[in-house]
């Protein structure tokens, strides 16, 4: 029924059907012709900033000048000549309120059986900001893609559906072509621009945000920020930490060089004690609490649907993979533990390669670490007669490690396109053990990361903590 229709109907002389029909139709949801719609999950003033062509035109507009948008081409795009004056950090904040305590249908985005506000569907705003943030201080004339997530944290759980505020802003950036964006996620103030209070912040992130030329795809410099006062020099030092800390962890990564002597010392501990477990002659066996590695994997593969591409119509955005690869890690934490986990943080993780629109993605979930990890150097060096060297802890925060790659169809090439650690707790006593060398340099890399990152979780979950939403809050959960 159109609006003409609806204005004859209300000048009709009242009756019985003519206002049961109009109530029908104000009171239905109708598919309609629309510019935008919600139809991949992000919130929608975050899609429309994201999403400017349909994607109908953008393939018909390739068809047409029979060029591949995601080729490398010989021919720069970018203007040598642009303005890559330092910007001020505040340039680039960005703000967006979400009103799930004010709008139902949208709330049905962001819930998941059990009425919990769904983690994943927030990750893909997460990015979304993140790439409105970044275009704001680099302009459109370059792609800008996501390399890395810093880390994504848990500071206080909800208590209750609210709106939700996003907001963030570029704080670091030299003049080369990356910079690190810092948002946050909080309470949205009851008085728009109120101040946000520090109890009410959900989590918060840093995203790594690279610019590349248009068509050669190679790293393009962009501005540095301008830093005007005390707090954005720390914020700016602190972006330079993290800068460093991912330059070190390249260089000593076990790609480049070998475990140290403690973890050695570690690997041989746990090799020993394997020995022991399958030694007829010995009563010592494996606690029944603790799984090998190799029987906690998880599979998923599906195609790349046009509904989830990033700004340049071709490439899948960084958020969809984050949503996507955590759900995952949900469901093998869930499957390790026989328990429903609770998100704690997610881990330094990277991207590799572009997800091109059509490729297939497959993703690999595996339980890399525990912790408190039961193969630590005391239980390990237990006497013969320990048969349970496990923690007393009640609960254990588990590692999982999510490994990616995408194939093209046509081809048949595959490319690894990133890999995904989450930390998750679950009420359980419960260890993983590695078999094999491969195994072991996982499980090594993973216990790196949690020392890393212990005690950067910011409280967001005590251990032994209640289960209900009473006592918890409302869980971000799966």
């Amino acid at each position: 029924m159109s609006s003409t229709q609806i204005l004859r109907v209300m000048a009709r002389p009242p009756s019985l059907y003519s206002k049961y029909r109009l109530m029908d139709f104000i009171n239905a949801r109708h598919f309609h012709i629309s510019t935008r719609l919600r139809t991949d999950g992000v919130f929608k003033e975050l899609t429309e900033m994201r999403v400017r062509t349909p994607w109908i035109e953008a393939l018909k507009k390739k068809q047409e000048e029979g060029i591949d948008p995601t080729k490398k081409s010989d021919i720069a795009a970018t203007p040598s000549d642009r303005d890559l004056t330092p910007k001020r950090m505040a340039d680039s904040y960005h703000r967006v309120v979400i009103p799930l305590a004010q709008d139902p249908w949208l709330l049905d985005n962001y819930l998941n059986a059990d009425g919990h506000i769904r983690l994943g569907t927030i990750f893909m705003d997460l990015d979304a900001l993140s790439g409105v943030i970044a275009y704001k201080h680099t302009g459109d004339s370059v792609t800008t893609v996501t390399a890395a997530v810093d880390r994504i944290t848990i500071n206080h759980p909800l208590k209750e559906i609210c709106d939700l505020e996003l907001s963030g802003q570029v704080t670091f950036a030299t003049g080369r072509s990356s910079m690190e964006i810092s948002i946050q996620v909080a309470k949205a103030p009851k008085q728009g621009g109120a101040p946000v209070h520090k109890e009410d912040v959900l989590m918060t992130c840093e995203f790594t945000m690279v610019s590349l030329d248009p068509n050669t795809k190679k790293p393009v410099a962009i501005s540095p920020v301008k830093i005007e006062s005390e707090e954005e020099k720390r914020l700016f030092s602190l972006g330079e930490k993290n800068y460093n800390t991912k330059k070190d962890r390249a260089k000593t990564g076990l790609r480049k060089q070998t475990p140290n002597d403690e973890e050695s010392d570690l690997i041989h501990a746990m090799w020993l004690r394997q020995l022991e477990y399958h030694d007829p002659n010995n009563p010592l066996r494996k606690p029944p609490n603790t799984q090998y590695m190799s029987t906690t994997t998880l599979h998923s593969s599906q195609i790349m649907q046009p509904q989830y591409r990033n700004r340049h119509n071709f490439m899948i955005f960084g958020g969809y993979l984050l949503k996507t690869s955590f759900e995952l890690a949900f469901c093998c934490a869930a499957a390790f533990s026989h328990s429903r986990p609770t998100f704690l943080s997610l881990d330094p993780s990277t991207f590799e390669n572009p997800v091109p629109v059509g490729s297939v993605l497959y993703l690999k979930a595996t339980v890399a670490y525990t912790e408190p990890a039961i193969t630590t150097t005391t239980t390990l060096s237990a006497s013969a007669g320990d048969d349970n060297p496990s923690s007393s802890s009640s609960s254990t925060r588990v590692q999982i490690r999510i490994d990616s790659k995408v194939r093209d169809i046509e081809h048949g090439s595959t490319k690894p396109t990133g890999q995904f650690n989450y930390t998750f707790l679950v009420d359980r006593d419960i260890g993983v053990a590695p078999q094999t060398y491969e195994e072991f340099m996982i499980w090594v890399d993973a216990r790196r990361r949690a020392g890393e990152g212990r005690g950067a979780d910011g409280g967001g979950v005590e251990p032994g903590g209640g289960r209900h939403a009473g006592e918890r809050g409302v869980r971000v959960m799966e």
